[in-house]
């Protein structure tokens, strides 16, 4: 089987692949995309380098025929090996067809700070120190997120990250499927797009949100590279 391509799976319109896009450009990557919402099926993965599962408003509990077809795919890629990615639903769609479960957060995490003010940030744990996902990064990051519910792990899932109001952060399932909670992906016209269309999010100031990714835009950018250039090595897609 030839394999050369990466495929992407959006759940919705607006959560795209983002920062993904740019690199898959500059390092001249193939790739397909299949956007669920509008319609479309999941190809089989195994014809494939890799996956990615974007984010989207949905449950990984749902019994909906997109759902239920996206968990049966990821459940594929797995059984075959393929390297995966999810982000936020990505993740849960990941623990879901891994036999995990999906439950309410306690705490429903959405934006750049911590109910208090402190800005959200994820700690690697001993195991996530010593991924290949994280390599050159530090041991605490500065996240976005927007999430309801949480994972909750098997025991043979390994937990990379860790939040202070959501522990789940990051799991890694096998030797090469990853799963993050919070958001590494996004660009400046992407975010401001999803401060007019989420409905979280259109419920806090606009103009603060904005403020707050500018303010942490480079940083931001460094690490969702960095994350995403690693994934894309760890697929054989780049040297």
């Amino acid at each position: 089987m030839h394999k050369k391509k990466l495929l992407i799976v959006q759940n919705i319109g607006h959560e795209g692949p983002g920062m993904l896009l740019d690199l898959l450009d500059e390092y001249h990557i193939g790739f397909e995309r299949y956007d669920l919402s509008r319609g479309d099926s999941i190809p089989d993965p195994r014809c494939y380098n890799a996956l990615v599962v974007l984010g989207g408003p949905q449950s990984a509990n749902d019994r909906t025929p997109q759902i239920l077809h996206e968990v049966q795919r990821v459940r594929e890629a797995l059984h075959a090996s393929i390297p995966f990615l999810g982000i936020c639903l990505g993740l849960q769609i990941l623990t879901v067809a891994a036999g995990g479960k999906v439950v309410p957060s306690t705490v429903k995490e959405v934006g750049f700070n911590e109910p208090g003010g402190e800005p959200y940030m994820v700690h690697l744990t001993p195991d996530g120190r010593q991924d290949p996902l994280f390599r050159g990064l530090p041991e605490s990051l500065r996240v976005f997120q927007l999430h309801g519910e949480t994972v909750v792990p098997e025991p043979e899932m390994v937990l990379l990250a860790t939040g202070k109001g959501c522990e789940n952060q990051v799991l890694r399932i096998g030797s090469n499927a990853w799963g993050l909670q919070c958001h590494f992906e996004m660009t400046g016209s992407m975010f401001e797009t999803w401060t007019e269309i989420d409905p979280d999010l259109m419920k806090m100031d606009r103009k603060l949100l904005l403020d707050e990714f500018e303010k942490i835009r480079t940083e931001y950018a460094v690490t969702g590279r960095t994350l995403l250039l690693n994934f894309l090595a760890l697929a054989g897609l780049v040297d």
